[in-house]
């Protein structure tokens, strides 16, 4: 079963939004020179570590999330126990920071996107993930929807970033998969809650959508959403951004 949960979760149709962000972060820190100093800002469990074992990798998360809220179950080694808003390091210490999929839980991002400026280096890089929409989750800190393309562009550029890079997870189309197939596991019978009577009675049309919104759906989804030039419903966004020299003076 834990294979199969593996393959699953490694299922570009069923959990692109994932598969697609590990990807692009595996491809960015390839790109790096061995001995990069990189930051990872809000590292949880440190699912990318092994993407940068050549190069020398931090990490920073204020440690106050509990294990099942997590990727894989727990915290991986923290270096810097801190709010991201103010991390206790010298400015221009790093060459890369990675922040993925952690804007949304922190109350003033503005201020962390300052914070970032003032880390790392003359031409360092910002590698940047968040949703654009998502459902509620490691609550209580869920402060804030989803973040557009615009926002990055603004705050970026007013926080000392140039050369400025927002581009798509996934079409809209890919959405549409994820959200069908978040429909079919949400409704599963016997699990809503419903008196027994209402659970037998929605069983047989949950059989009867399954093929369609598990099957049907996601398959179409994934073949169509190359044609998805305007991408409005994308889950997210992958940012790439570098810091202005002296964009910010110590």
């Amino acid at each position: 079963m834990g294979w199969l949960s593996d393959k699953l979760r490694q299922s570009r149709i069923l959990n692109h939004n994932l598969v697609n962000r590990d990807a692009w972060i595996a491809g960015q820190a390839a790109l790096l020179p061995a001995g990069t100093l990189v930051l990872d800002v809000g590292a949880g469990s440190c699912p990318y570590r092994g993407y940068f074992a050549h190069c020398r990798y931090q990490t920073q998360d204020f440690v106050a999330l509990a294990p099942d809220q997590l990727r894989n179950g727990g915290y991986g080694r923290i270096d810097y126990v801190c709010d991201a808003a103010s991390i206790p390091v010298a400015a221009t210490s790093f060459d890369v920071i990675l922040c993925a999929e952690v804007l949304e839980h922190i109350p003033e991002p503005i201020k962390v996107v300052h914070e970032f400026a003032r880390i790392l280096k003359p031409g360092g890089t910002l590698l940047l993930t968040a949703p654009l929409g998502s459902g509620v989750h490691q609550e209580p800190h869920h402060y804030y929807g989803g973040y557009t393309e615009f926002w990055y562009r603004k705050f970026l550029s007013e926080a000392g970033f140039e050369n400025i890079s927002v581009e798509a997870n996934a079409g809209s189309f890919l959405f549409y998969a994820q959200e069908s197939i978040r429909f079919l596991r949400s409704t599963r019978p016997l699990r809503l809650g419903m008196p027994i009577w209402a659970e037998l009675l929605w069983l047989p049309f949950w059989l009867l959508l399954m093929p369609a919104l598990g099957v049907m759906i996601p398959l179409a989804s994934s073949y169509l959403d190359r044609f998805d030039k305007d991408q409005r419903f994308t889950v997210g966004y992958h940012v790439i951004a570098e810091k202005k020299a002296g964009a910010f003076k110590a």
